[in-house]
């Protein structure tokens, strides 16, 4: 992963392998997504939800915290087959306009799939990327994501994007994983786990001062959750001795669903 291009490139192919193998096996996330994420939250419960959209990507319910209101026009970054996108719609009904972005054919294929099915007219899948969004200037309500704004990486100008597309007053709602301490080498340089939100994890301190420094006002937490890498995953990577180091290190992994106001 040498630079920008390379990173979009390898996120772009798991995803679509995701996808890809969700399709094959016919339900949503019982193949090909589990290698990428254990720490999805569980929407099963959640008006709006989709089973065939929750490929179980997520790392929190952005939804939940996002105040999303009756005709409100929400934009859900890296909205893959549509799992917030179903959730928000029916948080702000008919009259609203629903976007979900996504840099993957594929995702927008299978989102597209799943509002035919469910005969919204009011939702809409866009193919772009986060960095530079196809959305006009000051027309969005909400912003949410859910465990993609770390893929990205130029994070700074994703953040900017955000702040062009919403209206004045207007809020994004974005559940992302972060760290506290250095990630081991042999975890940074992984596609796998970039793709799974690992490897691509800011620190918690530089990501919050990233939003700050957009301009964005009130940034607050509203949710966090701390995160166990599972033992066959840095058994894959680490040997024995550097397992135990990361484990008796004071590097810490968690989901944060934050919250801040244009």
């Amino acid at each position: 992963m040498n630079n920008s291009t390379d990173v979009k490139d390898i996120v772009k192919e798991k995803y679509a392998e995701i996808v890809t193998a969700t399709d094959d096996c016919g339900c949503g996330g019982c193949c090909g997504s589990e290698k990428y994420s254990t720490f999805n939250d569980d929407y099963s419960e959640v008006k709006g939800y989709v089973a065939e959209a929750d490929l179980k990507l997520g790392c929190g319910m952005p939804t939940e915290h996002a105040g999303i209101k009756e005709g409100d026009t929400v934009l859900d970054l890296g909205s893959g087959a549509g799992n917030d996108v179903f959730v928000a719609r029916e948080l702000a009904g008919a009259i609203s306009k629903i976007i979900g972005l996504d840099m993957t054919s594929e995702m927008i294929e299978k989102a597209e799939e799943n509002k035919s099915k469910l005969g919204f007219d009011n939702i809409e899948f866009v193919l772009g990327e986060i960095e530079d969004m196809p959305i006009e200037e000051n027309s969005i309500d909400v912003v949410v994501s859910n465990c993609v704004l770390n893929l990205v990486p130029n994070k700074k100008k994703a953040f900017s994007e955000i702040y062009r597309v919403l209206k004045t007053g207007a809020r994004f709602c974005i559940s992302d994983v972060v760290i506290n301490g250095e990630m081991p080498k042999k975890l940074l340089a992984d596609a796998e786990l970039y793709a799974g939100c690992v490897s691509g994890a800011m620190k918690e301190e530089d990501y919050l001062l990233t939003i700050h420094n957009q301009g964005f006002k009130d940034v607050e937490i509203k949710s966090e959750k701390n995160i166990t890498l599972p033992d066959q995953l840095l058994d894959k990577y680490l040997n024995d001795a550097e397992k135990d180091e990361f484990l008796n290190s004071d590097i810490a992994f968690k989901s944060i669903t934050v919250i801040g106001y244009k």
